[in-house]
């Protein structure tokens, strides 16, 4: 193929099936060189997929990858990147102990005469492209010691050392601040118009909206329409869900009680012996929601873990309504009225061989009324299960079905139904939406409420800025395993980032 500045991409016919699952059916899709296109969807929709036939992590049962209308053929991501596609991805590849510059010419080392490593034309690289793109990258800086922020950028140098001419950016700004995601826009929109064709991959319509020049949705691995910009966010939400979706959270001021969780000089320490959350103190009272923010990786999951009894290493106090949690065992913190909702919900918060009924009682099946003198009580468990299948809308055949065969949003919505039935005390969510639908993220949102009006305390753990402004009463933002500080809900979001980036701004008082 001919060289050249810029490229076209077009997927004609793309087809990708895993056994009975048809991943991907029939996509098409073009990009044109100084386009942004965006491929928006829901979780488990096909983008990711559908991207990694093109980078050649995947060979497609049916259809065609055109590079400037020639057909290519990938047998791995070598060839993809020989051809001028280039990956940004979620999670970086990068060697955290190298220098950028030798993170750039991995995988395509240059040698001198002499047979050694060619650092210098990798730091040149490095600087040239930096400079071309307001980069402010050091070629010699250990990659360990980048912000994630600038991590990423390390990683679309290394695309673009390659001569790439098609950008791939899967989810880009999931670890991102929103002034670093603002960067990152700026950079997709240089690079677009320095003649990059660009595949922004997301599920974020606010994000789409800002920057994308063209949309395409997909839906269960097929493409269901395209959009401009100008889109409302309504509508792409029904594109993507198939029904018209309330994305607004409606609720009421907080009418916040008295003290009921009390948080004291919490730490907690790793396996490793490094702290990883840091002198922790904070107080959610009766009919409120208090929102953890931060950045993934600083400390959330850890006092997650801590307020629950998870973790073995601790030090400070958790009491709620008075009493000590500390040192309690899982069980007997659950006994006392905690409702919990695990980040991730196939590991901590379901068996997914189990059937719907089996997992509604998984934290109750051990007393009354589910269990009597050692006996299993199948009907009160049917009429139960069946009862909760209809109150949280759970979209299944039967309440035998086993959790594992539900969507991401209706394996959800049994954790919620397990949890919520419950008299609480306190209802804890860790990342209550992730990887579900738009429609089951509305009745998360709806219950996450109706449990604070109901006078029961909220923490809710969430790294979707958007959902802590949607939820939060007061936001507690976490940065290196500390509180930067507690703000109230309706903190502009500029604050919230500079927070997250582990600044205080002025009249931000210390946690």
């Amino acid at each position: 193929m001919e060289e050249s500045e810029t490229m076209k991409l077009e997927l004609r016919g793309i087809t990708k099936r895993f056994g009975t699952l048809v991943a991907n059916d029939h996509i098409d899709l073009t990009v044109e060189p100084g386009e942004i296109h965006a491929l928006l969807g829901e979780n488990g929709a096909g983008k990711s997929t559908l991207m990694n036939v093109l980078y050649g992590l995947y060979q497609a049962d049916e259809g065609e990858i055109l590079l400037d209308d020639v057909v290519q053929h990938f047998a791995g991501p070598g060839d993809a990147m020989n051809a001028g596609i280039g990956m940004v991805h979620q999670h970086f590849m990068l060697i955290p102990v190298f220098t950028v510059a030798e993170n750039v010419m991995l995988g395509h080392e240059e040698t001198t005469f002499g047979g050694r490593l060619d650092l210098q034309s990798a730091r040149r690289h490095v600087r040239e492209t930096s400079e071309r793109f307001g980069f402010d990258l050091d070629p010699d800086a250990l990659v360990e010691d980048l912000p994630v922020g600038v991590q990423q950028r390390v990683e679309i140098i290394k695309a673009l050392s390659r001569q790439a001419k098609v950008l791939v950016f899967d989810e880009p700004t999931a670890v991102l601040t929103p002034q670093e995601t603002d960067e990152l826009m700026q950079i997709m929109r240089q690079l677009r118009d320095a003649g990059t064709a660009i595949v922004f991959i997301t599920h974020k319509l606010r994000e789409v909206r800002e920057v994308a020049d063209r949309i395409t949705v997909i839906r269960l691995g097929r493409v269901v329409g395209e959009a401009s910009p100008t889109a409302s966010n309504a509508d792409l939400a029904n594109l993507m869900v198939g029904r018209a979706v309330e994305l607004t959270v409606h609720k009421d001021p907080a009418r916040p009680g008295d003290r009921a969780l009390v948080v004291e000089n919490l730490s907690v320490i790793d396996p490793h012996g490094q702290i990883v959350v840091n002198e922790v103190s904070f107080e959610v009272r009766r009919g409120e929601i208090l929102a953890i923010a931060g950045v993934q990786g600083n400390g959330q999951t850890e006092l997650t873990e801590a307020l629950l009894g998870l973790q073995p290493r601790v030090t400070g106090t958790v009491s709620l309504d008075g009493v000590a949690l500390t040192g309690m065992s899982v069980r007997r913190i659950l006994n006392a009225g905690v409702g919990f909702v695990p980040e991730d919900r196939q590991e901590d918060g379901l068996v997914s061989e189990f059937t719907i009924a089996e997992n509604l009682m998984l934290d109750r099946s051990d007393s009354p009324p589910f269990v009597k003198g050692g006996n299993l009580q199948l009907g009160y468990l049917a009429e139960f299960a069946r009862d909760k299948v209809k109150e949280f809308d759970v979209r299944a055949q039967g309440i035998t079905t086993a959790v594992g065969r539900l969507s991401g949003g209706n394996q959800q919505k049994v954790v919620l139904a397990r949890e919520l039935s419950r008299e609480l005390r306190l209802f804890v969510a860790a990342q209550p939406t992730r990887g579900i639908d738009v429609g089951s993220i509305e009745f998360v949102h709806k219950r996450i409420v109706e449990t604070r009006d109901s006078g029961v305390p909220v923490v809710v753990v969430s790294t979707e800025l958007d959902e802590v402004v949607a939820l939060a009463d007061r936001i507690a933002v976490m940065y290196r395993g500390g509180i930067v500080g507690i703000v109230p809900g309706d903190t502009p979001r500029e604050v919230l980032g500079l927070m997250m980036a582990g600044e205080r701004p002025e009249g931000v008082a210390a946690a």
